[in-house]
């Protein structure tokens, strides 16, 4: 029997991309969902599609920013399941752009969705998973966590501080609590079209267009370490095209 059969998972960032591809697998493994995200119609799209497949999955508006949101996401998921066993926060964006061109209030948002949007989550979840005696939290992060490039200054550091923040949470855990940060390489999303510099969103493009792994294969990732045994906490995923320096 599946590890993932009957768990109660919360996604953030669900209407697209990983967040999505991720809804699709753990819904066809027999999770039962709560999808979070700004785009409601896809979202919507998105829990007809698991239905008709015959999976389960509830939708709320989700914005990550704000942290009565997250307080919403768990909540729902309490209310309708009983309990939430996963969280998964995905929601991310990357407004890349070198730092000469001083796109500070993209700045601020990176910060804003990457990291304060990350501990609106554990701030949410984490008093459940404690009163439950159980709990996982899966935050996706990036390479850029582990490899800094031009362009990339304030993503990376975002995504530098979500390591810290889920390493930090995992040696606070104890042993009831599981922590997963899972890093993609470049991944067959829209991501390069949140850039607002054209030189730089032609860039990531041509690198998603040429070698990036499919969201899929993320969501993959992120289903090894939920269906692990309670005993087994899957710390850090690191995965890139093979063709990624």
């Amino acid at each position: 029997m599946s590890g993932i059969k009957g768990k109660v998972v919360a996604i953030t960032g669900a209407s697209g991309g990983i967040g999505e591809a991720t809804a699709l697998l753990l819904a066809e493994r027999g999770a039962r969902l709560v999808l979070g995200a700004r785009r409601t119609e896809r979202l919507a799209e998105l829990v007809a599609r698991i239905e008709k497949a015959g999976g389960t999955a509830v939708q709320i508006h989700t914005d990550v920013t704000r942290r009565d949101d997250l307080h919403a996401l768990v909540a729902l998921a309490c209310e309708r399941f009983g309990r939430l066993d996963v969280l998964v926060g995905n929601a991310g964006v990357g407004t890349i752009s070198p730092l000469d061109d001083l796109r500070v209030e993209e700045w601020d948002h990176m910060v804003d969705v990457n990291v304060k949007g990350v501990l609106h989550g554990i701030g949410a979840a984490l008093p459940v998973f404690r009163a439950q005696g159980g709990g996982h939290f899966v935050t996706v992060a990036s390479t850029a966590a582990f490899r800094i490039v031009p362009a990339m200054a304030v993503y990376a550091g975002t995504k530098f501080a979500v390591r810290a923040i889920c390493e930090g949470l995992r040696q606070e855990a104890g042993d009831s609590l599981r922590v997963t940060t899972v890093s993609p390489g470049a991944t067959a999303t829209d991501f390069a079209e949140a850039s607002t510099n054209p030189r730089v969103r032609a860039e990531i493009t041509q690198m998603r267009d040429t070698i990036a792994i499919p969201p899929d294969a993320i969501a993959r990732a992120i289903a090894f370490a939920i269906e692990q045994p309670p005993t087994v906490d899957v710390n850090d995923i690191v995965l890139r095209p093979t063709a990624q320096s």
